[in-house]
Protein backbone atom coordinates (compact mmCIF):
# COMPACT_ATOMS: atom_id res chain seq x y z
CA UNK A 1 0.00 0.00 0.00
CA UNK A 2 1.26 3.47 -0.91
CA UNK A 3 2.35 5.87 1.82
CA UNK A 4 -0.15 8.74 1.46
CA UNK A 5 1.10 12.09 2.75
CA UNK A 6 -1.81 14.31 1.71
CA UNK A 7 -5.38 13.23 1.13
CA UNK A 8 -7.81 15.74 -0.34
CA UNK A 9 -11.50 14.91 -0.15
CA UNK A 10 -14.48 16.59 -1.85
CA UNK A 11 -12.74 19.95 -2.15
CA UNK A 12 -14.77 22.83 -3.61
CA UNK A 13 -13.92 26.50 -4.02
CA UNK A 14 -16.48 29.04 -5.22
CA UNK A 15 -15.68 32.74 -5.49
CA UNK A 16 -18.43 35.28 -4.97
CA UNK A 17 -20.64 36.96 -2.37
CA UNK A 18 -22.45 33.82 -1.27
CA UNK A 19 -20.34 30.75 -2.08
CA UNK A 20 -21.93 28.45 0.47
CA UNK A 21 -25.38 28.96 -1.04
CA UNK A 22 -23.96 28.37 -4.54
CA UNK A 23 -22.46 25.03 -3.54
CA UNK A 24 -25.86 23.34 -3.71
CA UNK A 25 -26.27 24.58 -7.29
CA UNK A 26 -23.01 22.86 -8.22
CA UNK A 27 -24.09 19.68 -6.44
CA UNK A 28 -27.32 19.84 -8.42
CA UNK A 29 -25.39 19.91 -11.71
CA UNK A 30 -24.89 23.62 -12.43
CA UNK A 31 -21.90 24.13 -14.74
CA UNK A 32 -19.05 26.58 -14.23
CA UNK A 33 -20.35 28.65 -17.15
CA UNK A 34 -23.93 28.75 -15.84
CA UNK A 35 -22.77 29.59 -12.31
CA UNK A 36 -21.01 32.66 -13.67
CA UNK A 37 -23.71 33.75 -16.10
CA UNK A 38 -26.73 33.16 -13.87
CA UNK A 39 -25.37 33.76 -10.36
CA UNK A 40 -22.19 35.82 -10.93
CA UNK A 41 -20.05 33.33 -8.98
CA UNK A 42 -16.87 31.63 -10.18
CA UNK A 43 -16.21 27.93 -9.66
CA UNK A 44 -12.52 27.56 -8.79
CA UNK A 45 -12.37 23.90 -7.73
CA UNK A 46 -15.02 21.26 -8.35
CA UNK A 47 -15.01 18.17 -6.13
CA UNK A 48 -11.27 17.51 -6.00
CA UNK A 49 -10.42 14.07 -4.66
CA UNK A 50 -6.77 13.12 -4.76
CA UNK A 51 -4.17 11.27 -2.70
CA UNK A 52 -0.59 12.54 -2.84
CA UNK A 53 2.09 10.01 -2.00
CA UNK A 54 4.96 10.79 0.34
CA UNK A 55 8.48 11.39 -0.97
CA UNK A 56 7.48 11.94 -4.60
CA UNK A 57 6.92 14.79 -7.04
CA UNK A 58 3.22 15.19 -7.84
CA UNK A 59 2.63 17.65 -10.66
CA UNK A 60 -0.67 19.50 -10.99
CA UNK A 61 -1.00 20.88 -14.51
CA UNK A 62 -3.51 22.56 -16.74
CA UNK A 63 -4.12 25.66 -18.81
CA UNK A 64 -4.58 29.15 -17.40
CA UNK A 65 -7.76 29.29 -15.35
CA UNK A 66 -7.90 25.56 -14.72
CA UNK A 67 -7.51 25.97 -10.94
CA UNK A 68 -3.86 24.98 -10.44
CA UNK A 69 -2.77 27.85 -8.20
CA UNK A 70 -6.10 27.82 -6.37
CA UNK A 71 -5.51 24.15 -5.62
CA UNK A 72 -2.00 24.48 -4.19
CA UNK A 73 -2.93 27.45 -2.02
CA UNK A 74 -5.55 25.34 -0.30
CA UNK A 75 -2.95 22.90 1.02
CA UNK A 76 -1.46 25.49 3.39
CA UNK A 77 -4.78 27.39 3.62
CA UNK A 78 -3.64 30.56 1.95
CA UNK A 79 -7.11 30.15 0.44
CA UNK A 80 -10.05 28.91 2.50
CA UNK A 81 -12.18 26.22 0.82
CA UNK A 82 -15.91 26.47 0.34
CA UNK A 83 -16.17 22.81 1.34
CA UNK A 84 -13.96 19.77 1.73
CA UNK A 85 -11.08 18.35 3.73
CA UNK A 86 -7.29 18.40 3.40
CA UNK A 87 -5.67 15.70 5.50
CA UNK A 88 -1.91 15.91 6.03
CA UNK A 89 -0.32 13.14 8.09
CA UNK A 90 -3.73 12.35 9.54
CA UNK A 91 -4.52 15.93 10.58
CA UNK A 92 -7.17 18.03 8.84
CA UNK A 93 -5.66 21.37 7.82
CA UNK A 94 -9.17 22.83 7.64
CA UNK A 95 -9.68 22.23 11.37
CA UNK A 96 -6.39 23.83 12.44
CA UNK A 97 -6.45 26.83 14.75
CA UNK A 98 -4.54 29.97 13.77
CA UNK A 99 -1.63 28.88 15.94
CA UNK A 100 -1.60 25.37 14.51
CA UNK A 101 -1.75 26.75 10.99
CA UNK A 102 1.20 29.07 11.63
CA UNK A 103 3.21 26.11 12.92
CA UNK A 104 2.16 24.05 9.90
CA UNK A 105 3.40 26.73 7.51
CA UNK A 106 6.64 27.26 9.43
CA UNK A 107 7.63 23.64 9.93
CA UNK A 108 5.57 21.35 7.69
CA UNK A 109 4.99 23.00 4.30
CA UNK A 110 7.32 25.45 2.56
CA UNK A 111 6.39 27.32 -0.60
CA UNK A 112 8.36 28.43 -3.67
CA UNK A 113 6.65 31.13 -5.72
CA UNK A 114 6.73 31.95 -9.42
CA UNK A 115 8.04 35.47 -8.87
CA UNK A 116 10.75 34.33 -6.44
CA UNK A 117 9.27 36.27 -3.49
CA UNK A 118 12.70 37.39 -2.26
CA UNK A 119 13.17 40.33 0.10
CA UNK A 120 15.04 42.90 -2.03
CA UNK A 121 16.72 44.63 0.93
CA UNK A 122 18.21 41.40 2.26
CA UNK A 123 21.23 39.42 1.04
CA UNK A 124 21.13 35.86 -0.26
CA UNK A 125 22.17 34.62 3.19
CA UNK A 126 19.50 36.69 4.92
CA UNK A 127 16.81 35.57 2.48
CA UNK A 128 17.63 31.90 2.94
CA UNK A 129 17.77 32.30 6.73
CA UNK A 130 14.44 34.14 6.89
CA UNK A 131 12.28 31.07 7.53
CA UNK A 132 14.76 29.73 10.07
CA UNK A 133 14.59 32.93 12.09
CA UNK A 134 10.79 32.75 12.05
CA UNK A 135 11.20 29.23 13.47
CA UNK A 136 13.15 30.87 16.33
CA UNK A 137 16.55 29.49 15.33
CA UNK A 138 19.40 31.67 16.58
CA UNK A 139 21.58 33.65 14.15
CA UNK A 140 24.57 31.29 14.27
CA UNK A 141 22.46 28.18 13.67
CA UNK A 142 20.47 29.91 10.94
CA UNK A 143 23.58 31.03 9.09
CA UNK A 144 25.14 27.56 9.33
CA UNK A 145 22.03 25.90 7.90
CA UNK A 146 21.67 28.60 5.26
CA UNK A 147 25.23 28.08 4.01
CA UNK A 148 24.50 24.37 3.65
CA UNK A 149 21.50 24.99 1.37
CA UNK A 150 23.15 27.82 -0.52
CA UNK A 151 25.91 25.36 -1.37
CA UNK A 152 23.44 22.63 -2.37
CA UNK A 153 21.72 24.90 -4.90
CA UNK A 154 25.07 26.01 -6.31
CA UNK A 155 25.28 29.58 -5.00
CA UNK A 156 28.36 29.42 -2.78
CA UNK A 157 30.18 32.73 -3.13
CA UNK A 158 26.99 34.74 -3.55
CA UNK A 159 25.97 34.80 0.12
CA UNK A 160 26.38 38.58 0.43
CA UNK A 161 24.79 39.52 -2.88
CA UNK A 162 21.37 41.13 -3.11
CA UNK A 163 18.58 39.80 -5.35
CA UNK A 164 19.01 42.56 -7.95
CA UNK A 165 22.58 41.37 -8.47
CA UNK A 166 21.43 37.87 -9.47
CA UNK A 167 19.98 36.41 -12.65
CA UNK A 168 16.44 35.03 -12.66
CA UNK A 169 17.68 31.48 -12.35
CA UNK A 170 19.94 32.39 -9.44
CA UNK A 171 17.09 34.18 -7.69
CA UNK A 172 14.93 31.07 -8.01
CA UNK A 173 17.76 29.00 -6.52
CA UNK A 174 17.66 31.32 -3.52
CA UNK A 175 13.91 30.78 -3.25
CA UNK A 176 14.40 27.02 -3.39
CA UNK A 177 17.18 27.13 -0.78
CA UNK A 178 14.98 29.22 1.52
CA UNK A 179 12.16 26.68 1.25
CA UNK A 180 14.48 23.73 1.88
CA UNK A 181 16.30 25.36 4.78
CA UNK A 182 13.27 25.04 7.09
CA UNK A 183 13.46 21.24 6.69
CA UNK A 184 9.74 21.00 5.91
CA UNK A 185 8.42 17.64 4.73
CA UNK A 186 6.27 19.24 2.03
CA UNK A 187 7.48 21.55 -0.74
CA UNK A 188 4.80 23.55 -2.58
CA UNK A 189 6.02 24.94 -5.90
CA UNK A 190 3.62 27.24 -7.74
CA UNK A 191 4.79 27.72 -11.35
CA UNK A 192 8.24 28.01 -9.79
CA UNK A 193 10.19 27.85 -13.07
CA UNK A 194 7.70 29.26 -15.56
CA UNK A 195 9.16 32.78 -15.69
CA UNK A 196 12.65 31.49 -16.52
CA UNK A 197 14.23 31.20 -19.96
CA UNK A 198 14.07 27.65 -21.42
CA UNK A 199 17.70 26.70 -20.77
CA UNK A 200 17.66 28.07 -17.22
CA UNK A 201 14.33 26.35 -16.65
CA UNK A 202 15.76 22.99 -17.69
CA UNK A 203 18.72 23.60 -15.41
CA UNK A 204 16.42 24.32 -12.45
CA UNK A 205 14.49 21.12 -13.18
CA UNK A 206 17.82 19.27 -12.95
CA UNK A 207 18.57 20.99 -9.64
CA UNK A 208 15.19 19.94 -8.26
CA UNK A 209 15.54 16.33 -9.46
CA UNK A 210 19.05 16.03 -8.03
CA UNK A 211 17.97 17.43 -4.68
CA UNK A 212 14.90 15.19 -4.63
CA UNK A 213 17.06 12.12 -5.20
CA UNK A 214 18.82 12.99 -1.95
CA UNK A 215 16.03 14.55 0.14
CA UNK A 216 12.85 12.66 -0.84
CA UNK A 217 10.49 15.54 -0.05
CA UNK A 218 6.80 15.44 -0.84
CA UNK A 219 6.72 17.95 -3.69
CA UNK A 220 3.57 19.42 -5.22
CA UNK A 221 4.60 21.20 -8.40
CA UNK A 222 2.28 23.44 -10.42
CA UNK A 223 2.90 23.96 -14.14
CA UNK A 224 1.10 24.62 -17.42
CA UNK A 225 3.89 22.93 -19.41
CA UNK A 226 3.29 19.26 -20.27
CA UNK A 227 6.97 18.72 -21.15
CA UNK A 228 8.02 19.98 -17.72
CA UNK A 229 5.39 17.81 -16.05
CA UNK A 230 6.48 14.68 -17.88
CA UNK A 231 10.15 15.35 -17.16
CA UNK A 232 9.99 15.77 -13.39
CA UNK A 233 6.81 14.02 -12.21
CA UNK A 234 6.28 10.76 -10.42
CA UNK A 235 2.54 11.41 -10.73
CA UNK A 236 0.58 13.96 -12.79
CA UNK A 237 -2.94 15.30 -12.26
CA UNK A 238 -4.43 17.31 -15.11
CA UNK A 239 -7.01 19.98 -14.24
CA UNK A 240 -9.68 21.46 -16.47
CA UNK A 241 -12.22 24.06 -15.25
CA UNK A 242 -11.44 23.17 -11.65
CA UNK A 243 -11.87 19.41 -12.11
CA UNK A 244 -9.26 16.65 -12.22
CA UNK A 245 -9.52 14.99 -15.64
CA UNK A 246 -6.83 12.34 -15.22
CA UNK A 247 -4.21 11.27 -12.70
CA UNK A 248 -1.38 8.85 -13.42
CA UNK A 249 2.35 8.46 -13.89
CA UNK A 250 3.88 10.01 -17.03
CA UNK A 251 3.64 6.70 -18.91
CA UNK A 252 -0.07 6.40 -18.08
CA UNK A 253 -0.73 9.91 -19.32
CA UNK A 254 1.10 9.28 -22.60
CA UNK A 255 -0.11 5.76 -23.36
CA UNK A 256 -3.56 5.74 -21.77
CA UNK A 257 -5.12 9.20 -22.25
CA UNK A 258 -8.68 9.15 -20.94
CA UNK A 259 -10.23 11.62 -23.39
CA UNK A 260 -9.61 13.96 -26.32
CA UNK A 261 -8.60 16.80 -23.99
CA UNK A 262 -5.65 14.75 -22.72
CA UNK A 263 -4.83 13.58 -26.25
CA UNK A 264 -4.53 17.22 -27.35
CA UNK A 265 -2.08 17.84 -24.52
CA UNK A 266 0.24 15.00 -25.49
CA UNK A 267 -0.05 14.92 -29.28
CA UNK A 268 3.35 16.54 -29.91
CA UNK A 269 5.26 14.74 -27.14
CA UNK A 270 8.36 12.69 -27.98
CA UNK A 271 7.18 9.44 -26.42
CA UNK A 272 10.61 7.83 -26.60
CA UNK A 273 11.98 10.33 -24.07
CA UNK A 274 9.16 9.79 -21.58
CA UNK A 275 8.29 6.08 -21.61
CA UNK A 276 10.55 3.90 -19.49
CA UNK A 277 11.69 0.44 -20.51
CA UNK A 278 10.25 -0.88 -17.23
CA UNK A 279 6.78 0.22 -18.32
CA UNK A 280 6.70 -1.79 -21.55
CA UNK A 281 8.76 -4.85 -20.60
CA UNK A 282 7.39 -8.35 -20.21
CA UNK A 283 8.28 -9.63 -16.74
CA UNK A 284 10.65 -12.59 -16.61
CA UNK A 285 13.95 -13.52 -14.95
CA UNK A 286 15.35 -15.71 -17.73
CA UNK A 287 16.62 -13.92 -20.84
CA UNK A 288 19.87 -14.18 -22.77
CA UNK A 289 21.56 -11.44 -24.71
CA UNK A 290 22.26 -7.71 -24.28
CA UNK A 291 21.00 -5.80 -21.25
CA UNK A 292 19.21 -2.49 -20.82
CA UNK A 293 18.46 -0.75 -17.53
CA UNK A 294 14.82 -0.63 -16.50
CA UNK A 295 15.21 3.09 -15.72
CA UNK A 296 16.23 3.93 -19.31
CA UNK A 297 13.75 5.64 -21.54
CA UNK A 298 13.04 3.98 -24.88
CA UNK A 299 15.08 6.52 -26.82
CA UNK A 300 18.18 5.66 -24.77
CA UNK A 301 17.62 1.91 -25.01
CA UNK A 302 16.58 1.73 -28.65
CA UNK A 303 20.09 1.38 -30.19
CA UNK A 304 20.78 -1.66 -27.95
CA UNK A 305 17.37 -3.17 -28.63
CA UNK A 306 17.65 -2.62 -32.39
CA UNK A 307 21.14 -4.14 -32.56
CA UNK A 308 20.20 -7.31 -30.67
CA UNK A 309 20.60 -10.55 -32.63
CA UNK A 310 17.88 -12.25 -30.62
CA UNK A 311 14.35 -10.89 -30.67
CA UNK A 312 14.48 -9.85 -27.00
CA UNK A 313 16.99 -8.08 -24.77
CA UNK A 314 17.20 -8.42 -21.01
CA UNK A 315 15.87 -5.68 -18.75
CA UNK A 316 17.85 -5.35 -15.51
CA UNK A 317 17.39 -3.32 -12.35
CA UNK A 318 20.05 -1.15 -10.72
CA UNK A 319 21.52 -4.26 -9.08
CA UNK A 320 21.94 -5.96 -12.48
CA UNK A 321 19.18 -8.48 -11.76
CA UNK A 322 17.11 -9.57 -14.77
CA UNK A 323 13.50 -8.49 -14.23
CA UNK A 324 12.09 -8.61 -17.75
CA UNK A 325 12.55 -8.59 -21.50
CA UNK A 326 11.73 -6.18 -24.30
CA UNK A 327 11.73 -6.42 -28.09
CA UNK A 328 12.06 -3.94 -30.92
CA UNK A 329 8.40 -4.42 -31.82
CA UNK A 330 7.36 -3.61 -28.25
CA UNK A 331 9.46 -0.44 -28.25
CA UNK A 332 8.18 0.77 -31.63
CA UNK A 333 4.59 0.06 -30.65
CA UNK A 334 4.95 2.14 -27.47
CA UNK A 335 6.50 5.21 -29.10
CA UNK A 336 4.29 5.31 -32.20
CA UNK A 337 1.37 7.75 -31.78
CA UNK A 338 -0.56 5.75 -34.39
CA UNK A 339 -0.36 2.45 -32.53
CA UNK A 340 -2.96 1.05 -30.16
CA UNK A 341 -0.45 0.20 -27.48
CA UNK A 342 -1.76 -1.85 -24.59
CA UNK A 343 0.38 -2.51 -21.52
Amino acid sequence: MSDIKISIKNLYKIYGNNPNAMLQNILDGCTKKNLLEKYNHVLGLNNINIDIEARGIHVIMGLSGSGKSTFIRHINRLIEPTSGNIIVDGQNVIDMSKGELRAFRRHKASMVFQKFGLLPHKTVMQNVAYGLLIQKNDDIDSNEKSRKWIDKVGLTGFENNYPYQLSGGMQQRVGLARALATNADILLMDEAFSSLDPLIRTNMQDVLLNLQEELHKTVIFITHDINEALRIADKISILRDGEIIQTGNPQDIILKPENDYIRDFIKDINRGRVIKVSYIMEKTNVVKGPKVLSSMNIEEALPIIAAAVNSFVSVVDKNDRIIGKVSLDMAISAISPLSNYKN
